[in-house]
C-alpha cells in the first residue's frame, strides 16, 4: 500500500504542467543526443547541469533523467540508418541494424529497438518501484564503515571494468580523489590544496569539470577526425514488426531486460556492457549463429532491450545508497546536492516527493520517447544532416555560457577548458575520464565516511573488519584488484621453475 500511496503522490508531481514540460524536454534533448554522433548523454547532461538550478529540484532532475533515459533510445536511429553509434552503448545495434536497413527493412529494425526499448524501460522502472523501498530499508542500517567499503569496492569494481588498461584507470581513480579534496576540510575546516587562492577555497566544482573532459574534450576529438556520414537513401517504410519479427524478438527482448537490469545496478555495469553481453548470449543461444552481422533482428532487439533497462537499474543504487554506479548517475548525484539534496536510504522518507516524483516521471517519459521515436523518424533524418563545422562552435558556446552561469565566476570557465585539454590529452594517451569523475564526487564521501569511522573507533581501523557488510565489501575489493596478477604470478612461477630445471 505505501508503494502504491507513493506512486500516486509521484504522479500527481510527474502530471504537474511544469515537471510534464521539462520531461518533455529532457527525453526530446536525449533523443536528439542519441541520434547526433559525437554527443553523448554525458556532454548534453553536463551543459545542462547549470539549466536545473533555475527550478524546483524535482524538475532539474526529472528533465536530466529524460536525458539519460531518452539518448538511450536515439542512439539506435543512428546505428541503424547511418552505421554510426550515436550513442556508446549503440555500437552493437550497428551490427545488424545498418544490415538491415540495407535490405530496405529499416523501418522493422527501429520499430523493434522503440519496442524493444519500452518494454525493458518499462520492466526497469516497475523493478525500481519495488526494489527500492526494501533496499533502503537494508541501507537505513549503513553506518560509516559500511559507506566507506560500499564506495571502495564501487571505485574497485569501475576501474576493473574499464575497456583500458586497469592502472590507468586506478590512476584516474587517484587523480579524482586529489581534485575532489581541494578546498575546505569537511571536518575541521581547514583550506587543502588551495595555494592560498581564494577561488579554491570552495573546491572545485563539478560543472566546469565535467563540461570540461566530455563535452570540450569532445568537440576537440571529433575536429580532428571525419565523420562520415552514409545515410539509408531507400524509403524507411511501415515501422510496425510484422509477427514473425515479434515471434523472434520476444526471448532476446526478455532476456536483454533482465540482463541489462541487473548489470545496471552493478558499479561499473552500465549500458554499454548490457548491449554487448546480451548480443553476445543471443548470438550463443541462436541456432543460426551465421545470420548475426548479417540483419539478424534478434541483435537489434536483445542489445536495445539491455541498454535501456540498465539505464533503469543504474537509478536504484543511486536512490537507495546515495551511491551513483557510473558517470551519469554521478551527473545526477551532483544536481541533488546543487539543490540541497542527499539520495539514499532516507530520501523516501525525507523526501518522498522528489523520489516517487521523478520515479512516476520515468513512466510518463516512456510513454513520451515511444511518441517521439515512432512517428519522427523523417525529422531525426534531417537532422543527422546538420553539419558539424556549425553544431560544434554552437555546443563550446553553450558550455561556456552555461559554466559561467552556473558560478558567475571567470575561474570556473578557465577551469572547464583546462579539463578540457586534458581530457583531450587523457583521449590521445587511452586514459579514460570516467574513473576521474566517479571518483572526483565519491573522493569527499570516501574521505568523510573513513575519518568518522576513526572518530568512532578511536583511531583503530578494527572497526572495517568487524562488521560483516564492510569487511566482505573490503575483501571483495581485495579480490577484483588481485585478481589480474594471478596469471603474471603464475607465469612467473612457471618460468622460475623451468630455471630450475634446467
Amino acid at each position: 500500500m505505501d508503494v502504491l500511496s507513493g506512486l500516486a503522490q509521484g504522479f500527481a508531481v510527474a502530471l504537474d504542467p511544469i515537471n510534464l514540460l521539462y520531461c518533455f524536454i529532457g527525453v526530446f534533448i536525449g533523443t536528439l543526443v542519441g541520434v547526433l554522433p559525437g554527443i553523448g548523454p554525458i556532454s548534453a547532461m553536463s551543459l545542462l547541469l547549470p539549466v536545473t538550478l533555475s527550478g524546483s529540484p524535482e524538475s532539474g532532475i526529472i528533465m536530466m533523467a529524460g536525458i539519460y533515459y531518452g539518448s538511450m533510445y536515439g542512439g539506435s536511429t543512428t546505428a541503424v540508418l547511418v552505421n554510426i553509434p550515436g550513442e556508446a552503448a549503440s555500437v552493437v545495434t550497428c551490427l545488424d541494424g545498418h544490415e538491415m536497413a540495407k535490405r530496405g527493412r529499416a523501418g522493422p529494425a527501429l520499430g523493434i529497438a522503440a519496442l524493444g526499448s519500452f518494454v525493458a524501460g518499462t520492466f526497469a522502472i516497475v523493478a525500481l518501484m519495488l526494489v527500492a523501498p526494501m533496499l533502503a530499508k537494508v541501507a537505513v542500517a549503513f553506518g560509516p564503515p559500511e559507506y566507506f567499503s560500499l564506495m571502495v569496492l564501487g571505485l574497485t569494481i569501475l576501474s576493473f571494468l574499464t575497456q583500458g588498461s586497469m592502472a590507468k584507470a586506478l590512476l584516474m581513480a587517484a587523480v579524482g580523489v586529489v581534485i575532489g579534496l581541494i578546498g575546505l576540510d569537511q571536518i575541521n575546516a581547514m583550506p587543502r590544496l588551495t595555494f592560498d587562492r581564494l577561488e579554491l577555497v570552495d573546491g572545485i566544482g563539478l560543472v566546469p569539470v565535467v563540461m570540461g573532459l566530455f563535452g570540450v574534450a569532445e568537440i576537440l576529438a571529433n575536429i580532428e577526425q571525419q565523420i562520415r556520414r552514409d545515410i539509408v537513401q531507400s524509403r524507411i517504410g511501415s515501422l510496425l514488426p510484422s509477427r514473425e519479427d515479434l515471434k523472434a524478438s520476444a526471448g532476446p527482448v526478455g532476456r536483454g531486460t533482465l540482463l541489462g537490469f541487473l548489470l545496471g545496478v552493478l558499479p561499473g555495469g552500465g549500458a554499454v556492457i548490457a548491449s554487448f553481453a546480451s548480443y553476445a548470449i543471443e548470438k550463443k543461444l541462436s541456432r543460426t549463429p551465421e545470420r548475426f552481422g548479417k540483419g539478424a533482428i534478434e541483435g537489434v532487439a536483445g542489445p536495445e532491450a539491455a541498454n535501456n533497462a540498465a539505464a533503469g537499474g543504474a537509478f536504484i543504487p543511486l536512490m537507495t545508497l546515495g551511491i551513483p554506479p557510473n558517470v551519469i548517475m554521478a551527473l545526477l548525484l551532483g544536481a541533488f546536492v546543487i539543490h540541497g539534496l542527499q539520495p539514499g536510504p532516507l530520501m523516501m522518507s525525507q523526501n518522498p516527493k522528489v523520489f516517487w516524483g521523478i520515479v512516476a516521471s520515468m513512466y510518463v517519459g516512456n510513454v513520451m520517447l515511444l511518441v517521439l521515436n515512432m512517428p519522427l523518424i523523417g525529422m531525426w533524418v534531417q537532422v543527422l544532416k546538420a553539419p558539424y563545422k556549425i553544431l560544434f562552435p554552437l555546443i563550446l558556446m553553450f558550455c561556456i555560457v552555461g559554466v559561467f552561469a552556473s558560478g558567475n565566476a571567470v575561474f570556473d570557465v578557465f577551469v572547464m577548458i583546462g579539463t578540457g585539454l586534458l581530457g583531450y590529452l587523457m583521449r590521445k594517451f587511452g586514459y579514460e575520464a570516467a574513473p576521474l569523475v566517479l571518483a572526483f564526487v565519491l573522493g569527499p564521501m570516501l574521505e568523510n565516511n573513513l575519518r568518522k569511522s576513526l572518530i568512532l573507533s578511536q583511531g583503530s581501523f578494527d572497526i572495517f573488519v568487524m562488521r560483516p557488510i564492510s569487511v566482505a565489501c573490503l575483501a571483495l575489493a581485495a579480490l577484483l584488484l588481485i585478481a589480474p596478477l594471478l596469471p603474471a604470478l603464475r607465469k612467473k612461477r612457471e618460468k622460475v621453475a623451468l630455471d630450475v630445471t634446467e
